[in-house]
């Protein structure tokens, strides 16, 4: 090979007679050589491994992540206080021989029975995030919370209605299933005014039917004082002021308004933190307007109230549910698994469960409002028989203010004309849940015809009828018929026949369609139920037509009651609790009232 040519020198070409020169070319073997070895590892044959694993075959096809458990240990130290009543005294020279101290362990022992008893909120079991469930269980228990004044309550509530508010107040999704007269009502009037004190809610929305607006008024009035409320009603522009424009925490409206005015709360601004459902079994009907009305109320927090949760088929359930948690029970669910999925949301107690937390007998005023056509007839006897009254003049008696009193007291059982009864609409929601909870009933009258009137209205509960019409003869078989057939849930007595020598504490509500004069035989009426024998409580609940005679009576009568109580404690004599001549002209706005008897 020639040499290279050095910078800046010029390349010279041989001269054409001059042969080139030859290259010489050497050959590489650029072949790689390829080496097999074997490995141990895959000497062995791949074996082939089946494990059997469970599918989720069934509702509501998700895995849970179980119940998360927090328990929060506190130790603190406190100097020993004297308890209330024992005085302090001084320290004497005089020395005394070392008493027994107790025992460490009985000390902590007793300690934790006392904390045990307090109710404490129990947050769900969907509660998974540690701030939300840390929010409930440094809340103070709810006898600390009652016992140290911060919320005022007319009564101490019972250990199972502390229960029932600490079940509610941290529930988004929620059913109160409690039978008949346990306080559904309160509960949940008590858990609406917590959560407005501690700020977690700002406006709630009841809906009730139309008879029990009145009820509601009273119970918040009693449970909930400072806690502001209005009802939704007048006209269409009235309804559709509050519902956009009012800034009142509490609202109430019935089932009749509420479906009216759909368009209005179907607008996204029309919502609410809190809707409460009272007697939800109306919207057990998935397709009526009343339930498509209600599923579409916005709303954060779902609750409803109902002592039948399930009437006929386990489909009501699901029903209610589709307000209360839309998304809780899937489709086609099968009835066997329903209470797996709703026993987190739902809340129920009988008689028998909570029996040693209540006392035997307990009283519920239930005050109705007149039905139109009830009213129109009243007002117009009531202003009719004052003119005739005052007409009078001096021959008026004690017996012609009785006579206008009966007729007053006629039209607030029933309409004369269209037989309309606003008393009869809310007992038909009452015969319901004790015909559901497999329980009896006594309703008492004073006069036979409105019973006969109930007897019609009441044919699904088997009534049976025990009053001045019924023969001797017949009485006690249908006494024994009430008692053994499982079908007759109601007998309907007169105060006259049925108040007095009949023991029927198989039965734990007594109703009192109409009041009578004298609240002792009111007494006597309603221990035909509450008398030795009686292994539950009896429930008694006294109809009163709001702005009638019925509640003037009423007034008069406790206030002698009450008076009668104070003086029996004093050892005093008892005075008459019935009605004097003084008062029964009291009841009228009667210009000459004479002071001789009829």
């Amino acid at each position: 090979m020639s040499e290279p040519t050095p910078p800046g020198a010029t390349l010279e070409t041989p001269p054409p007679d001059e042969a080139a020169p030859l290259c010489q070319i050497d050959q590489i073997n650029l072949t790689l050589s390829v080496e097999v070895r074997s490995l141990p590892r895959f000497d062995r044959s791949l074996e082939v491994g089946v494990r059997q694993a469970t599918l989720l075959t069934s509702a509501p096809w998700v895995r849970s992540l179980g119940k998360i458990g927090l328990d929060v240990t506190t130790q603190g130290w406190r100097f020993p206080t004297p308890p209330d009543g024992i005085a302090v005294t001084k320290p004497t020279c005089k020395l005394a021989e070392p008493e027994q101290e107790e025992s460490p362990l009985s000390i902590a022992g007793s300690w934790q029975e006392k904390i045990a008893s307090r109710t404490k909120l129990r947050p769900p079991r969907e509660t998974v995030q540690f701030k939300d469930r840390l929010l409930y269980l440094l809340q103070p228990p709810l006898e600390d919370i009652f016992a140290n004044k911060q919320i005022t309550l007319p009564f101490k509530p019972f250990p199972y209605q502390l229960r029932g508010i600490a079940f509610l107040m941290p529930r988004d999704a929620a059913l109160i299933a409690d039978e008949m007269g346990l306080g559904k009502t309160m509960q949940t009037i008590v858990a609406l005014r917590l959560l407005f004190h501690a700020g977690l809610i700002h406006n709630a929305l009841v809906v009730c039917p139309k008879p029990l607006v009145i009820n509601w008024t009273r119970e918040l009035g009693m449970w909930a004082p400072d806690v502001p409320f209005e009802i939704i009603n007048g006209d269409t522009e009235t309804r559709r002021a509050v519902w956009h424009v009012s800034n009142c925490p509490l609202k109430l409206v019935n089932y009749e308004l509420l479906t009216r005015d759909a368009a209005e709360i179907a607008d996204e601004k029309v919502r609410f933190d809190v809707v409460v459902l009272d007697e939800a079994q109306r919207i057990k009907n998935k397709e009526s307007k009343t339930a498509q009305a209600v599923r579409g109320l916005h709303r954060n927090r779902s609750w409803a109230m109902t002592g039948t949760p399930v009437e006929n088929r386990t489909d009501d359930l699901v029903n209610i549910f589709s307000f209360v948690d839309a998304n809780r029970i899937p489709p086609e669910t099968p009835a066997n698994q329903l209470a797996a999925l709703t026993s987190d949301c739902i809340l129920r107690r009988t008689k028998e469960e909570v029996a040693p937390d209540m006392p035997p007998r307990i009283l519920r005023d239930t005050e109705v409002e007149l039905t139109p056509a009830q009213r129109a007839a009243y007002d117009l006897a009531e202003k009719e028989g004052v003119i005739h009254l005052n007409a009078l003049g001096d021959t008026l008696t004690v017996q012609h203010v009785f006579e206008l009193v009966m007729r007053l007291k006629q039209i607030c059982n029933f309409d004369p004309r269209t037989k309309q009864s606003a008393k009869l609409e809310r007992l038909l929601a009452d015969m319901a849940e004790v015909a559901e909870s497999g329980r009896k009933a006594i309703i008492f009258s004073q006069w036979v015809e409105p019973l006969e009137y109930l007897a019609a209205a009441l044919r699904e509960f088997g009534p049976l009828q025990y009053h001045g019409k019924i023969p001797n003869k017949d009485r006690q078989g249908i006494l024994d018929r009430f008692k053994t057939d499982p079908t007759k849930h109601v007998i309907l007595m007169s105060y006259g026949t049925g108040s007095v020598g009949l023991n029927l504490q198989f039965t734990n509500y007594v109703f009192l369609f109409d009041r009578w004069w004298n609240p002792a035989i009111e007494d006597q009426a309603i221990n035909r139920a509450h008398r030795l024998g009686q292994k539950s409580s009896v429930f008694v609940t006294r109809f009163i037509s709001q702005g009638t005679i019925e509640g003037r009576i009423h007034e008069v009568l406790e206030k002698k009651r009450q008076l009668f109580n104070e003086l029996i404690e004093q050892n005093g004599p008892p005075p008459s609790l019935g009605l004097t001549e003084q008062d029964v002209y009291g009841l009228f706005d009667i210009e000459s009232r004479p002071r001789r008897a009829a």
